[in-house]
């Protein structure tokens, strides 16, 4: 773990920081000591270098593929099977190795925000200023740590769990934590943060109240499947849904009408549905979203096609406005001719939502990395009651409205006419054709562990998996940068 900690994640200390484009500051230097977070400026500044670890382009976090990456094993997403997608490649084909670039800044990136909020979640106590404020920031830094190590949790498992921002010597040895006991620090900090936020986010790219109670509800439900499957936990993942929709006002969530409005009306500040993003800013270096836009296009028309759509999922989504809106499969070369997908070297739809407005062919963007939307809270209730007793009539009216948003009018399910599991797969199905590519579906696969069944549905020009895909799969190896120094964290 010395590389985690002494890669410095918390920006120098900037004298009156203040919350106004909090992610614009260039922050690099030192973890700032005990004495200088003792002001409300230097608190507040060591929380602005905090965010930088999940949000810097190409060194750490989801603004350059990182998370794309991580989740390239569902039946959702695919790449390249030549070009320079090795590190893409090799997840999507389950031949995973330690030494993956792409996850190794995702993780770098993960453990550096956790770095800065064990820093303010050790010492904000003792920082003097507005209570408010203070409580404020330190309600950001435990959702920003929660958020982190349910993350990793899910992808690695058995993980470091490191709790101080200091480097010793004793952390050379450490050695991993059982996903139970991660766990129990995740439903603990988002539980204080949710105590501690407040109802309306400061700005953009902030989480607020409602923002910690999603991801402890996403929390509670992944736990109830694999590696963990303690059941009882549906039943609080449906509890605290529940409470976020009944007050999704209050957090300005909002269910959009329009499935196409969610992508193509994007800007900096996101949507109404957004339940948390991360800002990103294309003019200024180190923030720029490079995961819209020409990732997301073909390298035959100047694209760099990162990422795409496998057919056979492409093939099996249900026809409607969400299906339109979602992919694209048919372009206009430099020629002003259409080409279909089929044409095109890769010979696969692509992602026309992950596209920048007027189809632009840019690097950048500004804007944000969405990680949580409030459909899915809808389905995480609709799921978890299912799960927790059967499905009420909520779950129902939650379910078919998102199916109405997506499949168009007829497409509603008669409450009570479907089993408890059978409802279950309903719900767990509309999730993937709601996310598709939003870095959910591998999740869902892994916890109800069918990642081997659903990659068994590959129509023949996808890429196909390696191997035959057992549960040894369902884990990424940690990084070899960590087991090189640290023997303990050895499989």
């Amino acid at each position: 773990m010395k590389k985690i900690n002494i890669i410095l994640i918390i920006g120098v200390l900037i004298l009156g920081v203040g919350c106004n484009h909090f992610l614009d500051e260039d922050l690099s230097g030192k973890v700032l000591g005990g004495e200088v977070l003792k002001s409300q400026e230097g608190l507040e500044a060591a929380l602005t270098g905090t965010y930088r670890g999940i949000g810097t382009t190409w060194g750490g976090g989801f603004l350059s593929g990182g998370g794309i990456a991580a989740t390239m094993g569902g039946d959702d997403l695919t790449t390249n099977k030549a070009s320079n997608k090795l590190p893409f490649r090799l997840i999507d084909k389950f031949e995973e190795t330690a030494s993956n670039s792409r996850m190794s800044v995702l993780y770098n990136g993960l453990y550096k925000t956790i770095q800065g909020a064990n820093n303010i979640i050790n010492h904000y106590q003792e920082t003097k200023g507005d209570p408010a404020t203070i409580k404020t920031i330190a309600g950001e830094a435990y959702f920003l740590r929660g958020f982190c190590y349910l993350w990793l949790t899910r992808l690695y498992g058995s993980i470091p769990l490191i709790t101080t921002a200091e480097f010793s010597e004793d952390e050379l040895s450490i050695e991993r934590t059982s996903p139970k006991e991660v766990y129990m620090l995740i439903e603990n900090d988002l539980k204080n943060a949710a105590d501690m936020l407040p109802n309306q986010r400061r700005e953009v790219g902030r989480p607020n109240k409602g923002s910690a109670q999603s991801f402890l509800a996403l929390a509670y439900l992944t736990q109830g499947g694999w590696p963990i499957k303690d059941h009882s936990k549906y039943d609080s993942a449906a509890t605290i849904a529940k409470k976020v929709i009944e007050h999704h006002n209050d957090y300005s969530f909002k269910f959009m009408s329009s499935y196409a409005n969610i992508f193509k009306n994007n800007s900096a500040k996101g949507t109404s549905e957004d339940v948390y993003g991360i800002t990103t800013n294309k003019n200024q270096g180190g923030i720029q979203n490079a995961n819209i836009g020409k990732s997301a296009m073909p390298e035959d028309l100047g694209g760099w096609g990162d990422y795409f759509a496998e057919i056979g999922f492409y093939n099996r989504f249900p026809a409607g406005p969400r299906k339109d809106a979602t992919f694209k499969t048919q372009f206009v070369d430099n020629n002003g001719d259409i080409i279909n997908y089929k044409d095109l070297a890769t010979k696969h739809p692509y992602y026309w939502k992950f596209w920048l407005p007027g189809d632009a062919y840019e690097v950048y963007s500004s804007l944000p990395v969405v990680m949580m939307r409030y459909t899915n809270v809808l389905l995480i209730y609709a799921e978890a009651k299912a799960r927790s007793g059967g499905p009420d009539h909520e779950a129902y009216n939650y379910l078919n409205k998102i199916r109405v948003r997506g499949r168009g009018a007829g497409s509603e399910i008669a409450y009570g006419s479907l089993s408890a599991s059978d409802f279950t797969d309903s719900v767990v199905m509309e999730r993937a054709w709601e996310f598709a590519g939003e870095m959910v579906r591998w999740f869902d696969l892994v916890r109800l562990e069918k990642v081997k069944e659903a990659n068994s549905h590959k129509a023949p020009d996808d890429m196909q998996p390696a191997h035959t895909i057992t549960k040894d799969d369902y884990l990424f190896p940690l990084p070899l940068s960590e087991t090189n120094v640290n023997p303990n964290l050895k499989e």
